[in-house]
């Protein structure tokens, strides 16, 4: 859209490419500033620019260096963003290494070498499912796409390790955002925009078939991760409610053309629950769901601060996996963090709690 309308005042393409970058590297820049552009051109884009800034509320550190961020937007209303802690390849890989010869175990801390972030694409949540403290906000609005980018700045001009990865995992639904969703996760990995990998960023859905059908098609780099949560549509209706608007076999199917069209492996966030969704049936029926289809679960820990649903036993977990393990299906084990501040996953929900406060500054 930039380009477009540096286009219509006669600005060619490698000056409007330099405008770009100023625009997203340096966020707040004003077109009216830039010499770049010509007097005529600046003042009539004075208007254009620059996008406003989101009101930081608050930020809070949970125990384990997860920093969760509360924003206030233009128009009132409250959303989140949370900084994700990650240590060098090299360190995680040794560790990794120091667990299977059974010299290390249990949450062992690394030194942070880099940041990915968890970011928001909607105000709310309409999809209510059963475990997502968001989802129990209802919907308000869609965020426009410079809220987004927003939210990854405030978080990069305190940061004191660069960002390598974002998730569109925070409140909302992203894939029923699609357009916006996109022209966010583009700017993001441009190479003059921010210059993120396009395959570290991780754009989440509930199960919104036909945009997933629509993000095969235009074969972008992006990753998908899809929220499954229950292999049968029972158990699945009883957790999310997106299940009767599209059923389970509609959302195999759109997976399957995605990973075709990729050829990628396709991530199943999967949330463990007690009792409910962590048998040895459950992951058989995983197996006969994805057959065929390359996939990769990613068993994460249901995080429920209403107390009605709790995390698996390790029992529990070390069937589930066996038995997926025995169809060939890779499983990780995610680790919920954040929980102190109610920033791990299907906690957001515009809160104040626990850890503590921080101010201003790099690695704040």
């Amino acid at each position: 859209m930039l380009r477009a309308e540096l286009a219509g005042h006669g600005v060619g393409e490698p000056v409007a490419r330099k405008v770009f970058a100023r625009v997203h590297r340096d966020w707040g820049s004003r077109l009216d500033d830039m010499e770049l552009l010509p007097a005529k051109v600046r003042a009539a884009l004075a208007d254009l620019g620059p996008f406003p800034e989101l009101e930081t509320l608050e930020r809070r550190r949970a125990a384990d260096g997860f920093v969760k961020y509360l924003f206030r937007l233009p128009d009132g209303a409250e959303i989140e963003a949370v900084r994700i802690p990650l240590p060098h390849p090299a360190d995680a890989r040794a560790l990794k290494e120091r667990r299977q010869r059974g010299e290390a175990h249990g949450l062992v801390a690394l030194p942070t070498a880099k940041y990915s972030l968890c970011i928001s694409s909607q105000v709310g949540c309409a999809l209510g499912c059963a475990f997502c403290s968001t989802g129990k906000l209802g919907f308000s609005r869609n965020l426009a796409t410079w809220e987004m980018l927003a939210q990854v700045h405030a978080v990069l001009r305190e940061a004191d390790h660069p960002v390598r990865g974002v998730l569109f995992l925070g409140m909302g639904e992203p894939l029923l955002n699609y357009d916006n969703v996109m022209a966010a996760a583009r700017i993001l990995s441009h190479p003059a925009g921010l210059a993120i990998s396009a395959d570290a960023i991780s754009i989440s859905t509930a199960g919104v078939a036909p945009a997933i059908r629509r993000f095969a098609a235009e074969k972008t780099r992006f990753r998908l991760m899809v929220s499954l949560a229950a292999p049968t549509r029972p158990m699945r209706l009883s957790l999310m409610p997106i299940e009767e608007r599209w059923p389970i076999e509609e959302l195999v199917a759109a997976v399957r053309d995605y990973a075709d069209t990729s050829r990628s492996r396709v991530t199943l966030a999967y949330v463990g629950i007690s009792g409910a969704n962590m048998s040895r049936q459950a992951a058989r029926d995983v197996a006969r769901l994805f057959a065929g289809i390359r996939v990769k679960v990613n068993l994460i820990d249901v995080n429920d601060s209403a107390g009605r649903y709790q995390p698996p036993t390790d029992a529990e977990v070390a069937e589930f996996r066996a038995e997926l393990s025995a169809h060939a299906i890779p499983v990780v084990r995610r680790y919920a963090g954040g929980r102190d501040i109610c920033a791990a996953c299907g906690t957001l929900a515009a809160t104040r709690q626990g850890g503590v406060v921080l101010g201003e500054g790099p690695g704040r």
